[in-house]
């Protein structure tokens, strides 16, 4: 038999335990003692709190009661009144002299109005992009126009606005129409 036979070769024995480890584990108990003696002075030591504790709840010089309070008793009377004096009567002036007053409010005159108010809302290179935006406008109930401008520094520009307005108010409530359409970019200027 020259080859190996694995089949038949049997199970390898098991080794035994070196005798190195046994001085490891010896040391290894005293260390649980060191875990358990802190448990074992603490619970002694509650336990010695407890027993000088016990017999103080019997001691009279530290629990005292309280003196009763004793309230005067009210004389009574005939009247039921409890002596005490008469309600006094009110008296309001204001009720009678209400209907003789009058209020005084200075308004300022309404002076020639301001320069009028414009709302700028896009400004395109392309006249189809400046109707398409003038037709959204439209779809909120807002009127709006495309002003051509020409420059020779900037060239032909398609601006969409709204307008003109006698005040700032109008146009910021338009504005407000419009962002809540989605259209955010209006801005409000003079008229020019």
């Amino acid at each position: 038999m020259s080859q190996r036979d694995y089949a038949n070769r049997g199970r390898p024995k098991k080794k035994k335990p070196s005798t190195r480890n046994k001085p490891a584990r010896a040391a290894a108990k005293p260390a649980a003692w060191l875990k358990i003696a802190p448990a074992v002075v603490l619970i002694a030591g509650f336990g010695y709190f407890l027993y000088q504790i016990s017999g103080s709840a019997d001691d009279p010089s530290i629990a005292t009661k309280p003196d009763p309070i004793v309230l005067p008793s009210k004389p009574k009377s005939n009247a039921g009144s409890d002596n005490l004096p008469p309600k006094p009567q009110e008296n309001w002036d204001y009720l009678d002299q209400l209907p003789q007053k009058s209020v005084e409010v200075d308004l300022p005159e309404k002076t020639e109005p301001g320069r009028p108010y414009q709302m700028q809302c896009g400004s395109f290179r392309n006249s189809d992009d400046a109707q398409a935006m003038r037709a959204t406008i439209a779809f909120q109930g807002l009127e709006a126009e495309v002003k051509r401008t020409e420059s020779q520094k900037n060239g032909i520009w398609y601006r969409v606005r709204l307008g003109p307005y006698d005040s700032k108010r109008q146009a910021e409530r338009d504005r407000h129409k419009l962002q809540r359409a989605g259209m955010n970019g209006c801005q409000i200027w003079y008229w020019t």
